[in-house]
């Protein structure tokens, strides 16, 4: 290990109540974020509410994972946006003068690693794969979310308020039902529907099973539209 001096110690040596006020105030800004795309998405203010309060009710490392799922379902959120600027506010809110401040921004290796950071907590994509003709979902460490037994999968892109884990349209033996990505397959809705196709508000699933047409919830919960 090289020896810390006066000329390697910012390189050598990594704060750690820095790094933690860092990433706090990262994960505000991408809080922020999701609350812009929203606004931007016409969601309602009872829904950026319902978001906040969602959110104030974890700590920092599982509020940084419950949005990096919410990016995974909405990855639009994350289009066009520059880290730099969300380090670079993170930066001004853990500084507690302009010197330091451009201290920070002018470290490349610092930027560099918090961006790494970044990535590494919130764009943690999942993707669909096929094994002998049937699909499954892997997350972005290669975990099995869902094992490759189905005939179909689709997932929910929503831009609304939902932190929750959201169930997965699938086929199965030609039906559909709602599964969950959680790495047992757990069954929402069991495979006796013709038709499940996706809605841009909650309800999020309109269902059809013998002729039938309603809606189904995010826990399998069918309500025929005759219902209503």
């Amino acid at each position: 290990m090289d020896k810390i001096t006066e000329h390697n110690f910012e390189q050598l040596y990594n704060d750690s109540i820095e790094t933690e006020r860092i990433d706090k105030f990262v994960c505000d800004e991408m809080d922020r974020q999701i609350h812009r795309y929203i606004k931007a998405m016409h969601g309602s203010k009872q829904t950026m509410d319902q978001f906040v309060a969602q959110l104030r009710l974890l700590d920092v490392p599982a509020k940084e994972q419950a949005i990096a799922r919410y990016i995974d379902f909405n990855r639009k959120v994350v289009r066009g946006l520059d880290f730099k600027i969300v380090v670079a506010r993170a930066y001004a809110n853990y500084c507690d003068s302009y010197g330091y401040f451009l201290h920070l921004l002018g470290d490349e290796k610092r930027m560099a690693r918090y961006l790494k950071r970044i990535e590494e907590k919130y764009l943690r994509f999942h993707e669909v794969f096929e094994h002998d003709g049937h699909y499954g979902i892997r997350d972005s460490r290669g975990n099995i979310l869902i094992q490759p037994r189905y005939e179909f999968l689709r997932r929910v892109f929503a831009y609304v308020d939902e932190i929750s884990l959201m169930p997965i349209v699938a086929q199965y033996e030609g039906k559909l039902g709602l599964i969950l990505p959680d790495g047992h397959d757990t069954v929402v809705a069991d495979f006796i529907y013709d038709e499940i196709s996706l809605r841009e508000e909650h309800p999020f699933f309109e269902a059809t099973r013998g002729g039938i047409t309603g809606y189904l919830d995010n826990d399998g919960t069918f309500i025929a539209k005759t219902a209503l």
